[in-house]
């Protein structure tokens, strides 16, 4: 017989079709068009009526099927009762049938830290750039982003009615990444990814610093990653405090899959174990190839303004 397949891969073959069921949710609330916006902390920093069904919706179905894991998402919700109809109960058949890792193979519920966003680009989403928006499911082990879920509801947008609608991208690290099509930015090239709505004195100095051949402004840290592994940017530079842990975590474990880098501006890697602190204070420097070029050439005036 079969032996059962490990934790591991149990969770991410169903984080990939929770993230799927949240990409319906999301369309279907800005189809419904009552997008119950709410500022949070500022006009910058928004939830809608999707961030609170979709985070309800991720948490509740993993947190059915894996007790004792530990979730942490970026809404503060009250624990309402979930009704039924938020919650996913599928798995993914293809990730299951991949081979776990042996050093995660004995990995045991209690040991893992899930951050979940459950709609990254919540402005871009309020204001109609629909393919800015990720639903961000990341796994971690150790303090470490092992294994991640990205979901693009609104994939293929603009492809007119025949395309098929929204993506899940999905990695582990040791096996690698899937749902879409690993490619580098043109060689030579310095093209760089950055805020959209969250630019300052700071972003903008540290991007002159790296003498750029054009930089691209879009919203949501999955999204930027995207940029990279898609071969749209070469690096990822936002030297500013405001990312948080959930925003990383899934973007970090499939970029590191497949050989990319993320750490803060100053080269620290990111920790993902439960007590730790959700902002990411010191920015973010993320390239797919290259890391150490961008990483040496990050002024000092920037490192020393961002305390880690």
């Amino acid at each position: 017989s079969m032996a059962s397949p490990a934790l591991l891969m149990r969770v991410v073959a169903s984080a990939y079709s929770v993230a799927e069921k949240a990409a319906t949710i999301v369309r279907n609330v800005m189809a419904a068009g009552d997008l119950g916006i709410v500022e949070k902390t500022g006009a910058n920093d928004l939830q809608t009526r999707a961030d609170r069904l979709v985070q309800m919706s991720i948490c509740a179905s993993l947190a059915r099927k894996f007790p004792k894991v530990t979730i942490i998402g970026e809404e503060e919700l009250t624990t309402d009762e979930v009704t039924e109809d938020l919650i996913e109960d599928g798995h993914c058949e293809e990730i299951l049938k991949k081979t776990c890792p042996a050093q995660y193979s004995g990995i045991k519920e209690e040991e893992l830290v899930i951050w979940v966003d459950p709609l990254d680009g919540t402005k871009e989403y309020t204001e109609g750039l629909l393919d800015h928006v990720t639903v961000l499911i990341g796994i971690a082990y150790g303090g470490k982003a092992i294994a991640g879920v990205i979901n693009q509801p609104y994939y293929n947008y603009e492809a007119g009615d025949e395309a098929v609608l929204g993506r899940t991208i999905w990695g582990v690290l040791g096996i690698g990444a899937f749902g879409f099509q690993l490619t580098e930015a043109p060689a030579g090239k310095h093209i760089i990814v950055t805020t959209r709505s969250h630019s300052s004195a700071l972003v903008n100095d540290c991007i002159s610093a790296l003498n750029p051949d054009s930089v691209i402004r879009v919203g949501g840290a999955g999204n930027k990653i995207i940029q990279l592994i898609e071969g749209k940017a070469s690096a990822y530079v936002f030297a500013s405090p405001g990312c948080k842990k959930w925003d990383t975590c899934a973007p970090e474990a499939i970029l590191h899959a497949v050989g990319g880098k993320i750490t803060d501006i100053h080269g620290n890697s990111f920790q993902y174990n439960k007590e730790v602190k959700h902002m990411n204070s010191a920015g973010v420097l993320a390239t797919l190839r290259n890391y150490e070029y961008y990483a040496s050439r990050i002024p000092s005036n920037v490192k020393q303004s961002l305390v880690p």
